[in-house]
């Protein structure tokens, strides 16, 4: 298959998605360019800001897109370059761009609440509490699956032990980068420097990094950037946003976008072949069936229950015209699909890549080897389209290792605030905090962060492998979770919600289908097979069990508000409201 024509028919579906379905949507609900948002309403110039649509656009696409357009399709590809494809493009246009969109939406209409909120407005506290318990244990799986896959990219040593020049390289950068950010943050707070000259302070310190990368490399092992990388997010959770967080996003946007300028220009000039198999079989070589299995490991680049909380939380209180909300909500998720398929593309190609010599000895053993995280396999791919232009390979590979470590950073240290969030939220500090000294001593920001990455680092230690299934099948349940919130929101209103029944309907099955075959193989190891590790399996099956409980009680308490009649569910509304 040529990556081209497929990464052309990749945009040109979801360009017509968006000016057709994405303006049908909007005519469907309703939007009113006059009216108020929360941005005017509670502007406070901390999180309440009125912005520019382009602003919250590039917020949006940043923060959702991170890690895991990356991971996820080269992970479904077991299956075969053509589901993964159809999947993120059915998924984007029909699931996760409504999904991201209807939470915006729903956000900006209830005066900024957040999925939480709405969820308490609509269908009472105990489905609020439960909602942040399981967005809590959520993030517990996002910080092991990501903390492990960091630490893998940046390991010093290949697999014979020897140094490995890229991994070191991308380190050395990445221990930078968190001290250049925090400069830089503390810069823009004394002298308040925005707009161009912020911009070409930002790219001059990114260059600058970057030659002093390849000139600096560090060598540590995976086990210790496994600690560093908790180190990291502590102090990323705990830290006010404008100290690291928020400079080193800001940072990041320009890796992000030197990333896939770089793909897409390889992809343009190199015209690629894929030629990994369109279709392996319904049964991958490690035993896994495409279903559910493609449908929770693609999660990114298709559809995100994650991503609703950025829709909710942060970027809703942003929108300064309710006409922005389609371009910020749908626009983006459509965006980072054409970015999964960018990735299919490019790993698709490592093989006729290898075959035509493009690739070194040394790429093309760290690309096909067993330990090979999709990161590796990215970075790779990338380093071998753009090297035909001349560009040192070895350098390639620095900086690209480089770019997709620097995005997993940045969706690890949001999911980690966020975490530390949730835990909080379950007690409700900031509305109606609890006089019991207990409660305040777990409430506490530096008491919650280490209880979050506790969780987070034992469940890390089954490796991303491990975690992924259950990562994707929480994610995607959650995704039902919001979709059937959503729906309830949309009938309370008065709006028309069927377009979200079979999505939310189909993530259910799928993610319910995925933990229970989850909690079968763990259970095969305790009671027939062996091997069963408590560290390992014993949590997973903790979890796994966990969410289902937890997932059912709210998709069924959302369930019966959503087929109550629609005046005694207005009426409920007002007496929780009272």
């Amino acid at each position: 298959m040529n990556g081209l024509l497929l990464l052309a028919i990749a945009a040109a579906l979801l360009l017509t998605a968006y000016l057709v379905y994405g303006r049908y949507l909007v005519k469907t609900w309703g939007i009113n360019p006059k009216a108020k948002t929360p941005a005017y309403e509670k502007e406070d110039g901390v999180d309440y800001v009125p912005s520019n649509k382009w602003e919250v656009f590039g917020h949006q696409f940043s923060s959702i897109a991170g890690a895991g357009p990356v991971t996820g399709p080269v992970l479904a590809m077991v299956f075969g370059w053509l589901p993964a494809f159809l999947w993120v493009m059915v998924g984007s246009i029909f699931f996760g761009a409504v999904q991201d969109f209807g939470a915006l939406y729903a956000s900006v209409k209830s005066h900024g609440k957040s999925m939480g909120q709405i969820i308490e407005t609509y269908i009472g506290k105990t489905g609020r509490k439960l909602f942040f318990l399981f967005c809590w244990l959520f993030t517990l799986l996002v910080i092991a699956a990501f903390a492990d896959m960091v630490a893998g990219s940046l390991n010093g040593y290949n697999a014979a032990g020897a140094q490995s020049l890229p991994s070191g390289a991308a380190s050395s950068i990445t221990i930078l980068y968190v001290f250049v950010a925090i400069a830089f943050g503390f810069f823009l707070k004394k002298t308040g420097l925005s707009g161009w000259k912020q911009a070409v302070l930002g790219i001059a310190l990114i260059v600058a990094m970057l030659a002093l990368e390849i000139a600096f490399p560090v060598y540590f092992t995976k086990q210790t950037w496994v600690y560093l990388v908790f180190v990291y997010i502590f102090f990323a959770s705990v830290t006010p946003i404008w100290v690291l967080k928020q400079p080193r996003d800001y940072l990041t946007t320009f890796l992000f976008i030197g990333m896939i300028v770089a793909a897409v220009v390889g992809v343009f000039v190199s015209n690629p072949t894929i030629t990994s198999p369109a279709f392996t079989g319904f049964k991958s070589a490690t035993g896994s069936y495409i279903f559910p299995t493609l449908f929770v490991t693609v999660a990114c680049g298709a559809v995100s229950g994650f991503h609703s909380l950025v829709s909710s939380e942060t970027s809703s209180k942003q929108i300064r015209n309710e006409s922005d909300m389609l371009q910020v909500g749908y626009g983006s998720m459509l965006l980072e699909s054409l970015l999964a398929v960018l990735v299919i593309v490019v790993v698709g190609s490592l093989t006729s890549l290898a075959s035509k010599g493009v690739l070194n000895e040394t790429l093309s053993s760290m690309a096909f080897a067993d330990t090979a995280t999709p990161f590796i396999k990215f970075s790779v791919s990338v380093t071998g389209l753009i090297s035909q232009f001349g560009f040192p390979q070895e350098w390639g590979l620095c900086i690209m290792t480089m770019f997709v470590s620097a995005l997993a950073l940045t969706s690890l240290d949001a999911v980690a605030r966020i975490g530390r969030l949730s835990f909080q939220e379950l007690f409700e500090v900031n509305e109606e905090v609890e006089t019991n000294s207990v409660v305040a001593f777990l409430t506490n920001k530096y008491v919650a962060t280490l209880i979050t990455l506790a969780g987070g680092y034992l469940l890390s230690l089954g490796g991303y492998l491990n975690i992924w299934p259950l990562f994707g099948s929480a994610n995607q349940l959650l995704a039902a979770m919001v979709l059937v919130s959503l729906s309830v929101f949309l009938k309370v209103t008065g709006r028309k919600g069927y377009m979200l029944y079979v999505p939310m309907v189909m993530m259910l099955v799928v993610t319910m289908t995925s933990l229970g075959m989850s909690v079968y193989n763990i259970c095969l190891k305790l009671f027939v097979t062996g091997g069963f590790a408590f560290m390992t399996d014993g949590l997973q099956l903790f979890f796994a069990v966990l969410l289902m409980a937890l997932g059912l009680m709210i998709f069924i308490g959302s369930g019966k508000k959503l087929v109550q009649p629609v005046e005694k569910a207005k009426l409920q509304e007002q007496e929780q409201n009272a």
